[in-house]
């Protein structure tokens, strides 16, 4: 049975995988914070992601990474800087120096954000990403290349939707995933043989999906749930979309977000327009909001994978 790491394992995707990935591999959790509800084949190392000698411990001798870890959600450059560059790059550097060949990278569709959502796109565009925490995906997808093509390396990468239970708005039922397809995606990283390099979309049989997820389904994913089983009780308490730019742009929120916060991007837009050249004006006519705008940034960072 192969083990496999699992960095960022106290969050909301590891939660999800844990107990759908129960009986098929040896599960190492890794994260900052403590996990204490281990279940038969799990173990438990903490690890700080910003620390390459915690990184070397916790990947020496598995079979696989998946790495979840980092800063969820968008906030203030530092923190985005800390944890999902510098730590990306010292669980990657980590597993290489192990010898750890397979690789999987919980990027995110927060990567493409700023594709509008009547497009439909699929892994070879573009990245646009929407938000600082966009950006750090980008980097994750665009170091992992460099390692599969350089090092030799087998790499994964998942952009994933929003793992939970069930979609929650409208938004979410183009995005959704089950923890059972993130589950399946997951297994189909870690035993197709002949991965180097790819990118996939982390989402279930969506009909709204913004995604063509065709070379997930070449290499053998086949999720089992849809979204669409929920739309018509959604649907009836959403209101239509509207001309903000969380409702033109596939990111959402995150084309608004500043440090966690909404900003003046949230004025109206013309239906077909960027939002950018309106954004300025407003934006400095708020001083009086800083204060509020930081306590909410914290909140911001619960939000996994939206």
């Amino acid at each position: 049975m192969k083990t496999l790491l699992i960095t960022g394992a106290a969050g909301r995707i590891g939660t999800f995988l844990r107990p759908e990935l129960k009986g098929k591999y040896r599960l190492r959790l890794s994260d900052i914070a403590p996990i204490r509800d281990l279940q038969p084949g799990e173990t438990f190392m903490k690890a700080d992601l910003g620390n390459l000698k915690d990184m070397l411990r916790v990947t020496k001798g598995v079979d696989a990474v998946v790495h979840l870890g980092g800063n969820s959600g968008e906030a203030d450059f530092e923190r985005i800087l800390q944890a999902n560059i510098v730590g990306f790059h010292n669980t990657l550097e980590a597993a290489r120096r192990n010898g750890v060949k397979r690789f999987l990278v919980a990027t995110s569709n927060h990567a493409v954000g700023f594709y509008r959502c009547d497009q439909k796109i699929d892994h070879r565009v573009y990245p646009k990403p929407d938000s600082r925490y966009g950006v750090s995906k980008v980097f994750n997808e665009a170091l992992a290349s460099l390692y599969a093509n350089r090092y030799g390396m087998e790499i994964f990468c998942m952009r994933i939707g929003n793992v939970n239970s069930a979609p929650i708005d409208r938004r979410r039922l183009a995005i959704w995933i089950s923890g059972r397809d993130m589950a399946q995606l997951v297994t189909v990283g870690v035993e197709h043989p002949d991965i180097r390099f790819e990118i996939v979309y982390g989402i279930s049989d969506n009909k709204r999906a913004w995604f063509d997820n065709s070379n997930a389904r070449r290499l053998g994913y086949r999720p089992q749930d849809r979204s669409e089983a929920f739309a018509k009780a959604i649907l009836q308490r959403s209101p239509p979309p509207g001309n903000a730019p969380a409702d033109i742009f596939q990111g959402g929120g995150h084309c608004m977000a500043e440090g966690g916060t909404r900003s003046a991007l949230a004025s109206t837009v013309p239906a077909g327009k960027t939002p950018a050249k309106t954004s300025k004006r407003p934006a400095r006519k708020a001083p009086a909001k800083k204060t509020p705008a930081r306590k909410s940034s914290r909140s911001a960072t619960d939000k996994r994978r939206a």
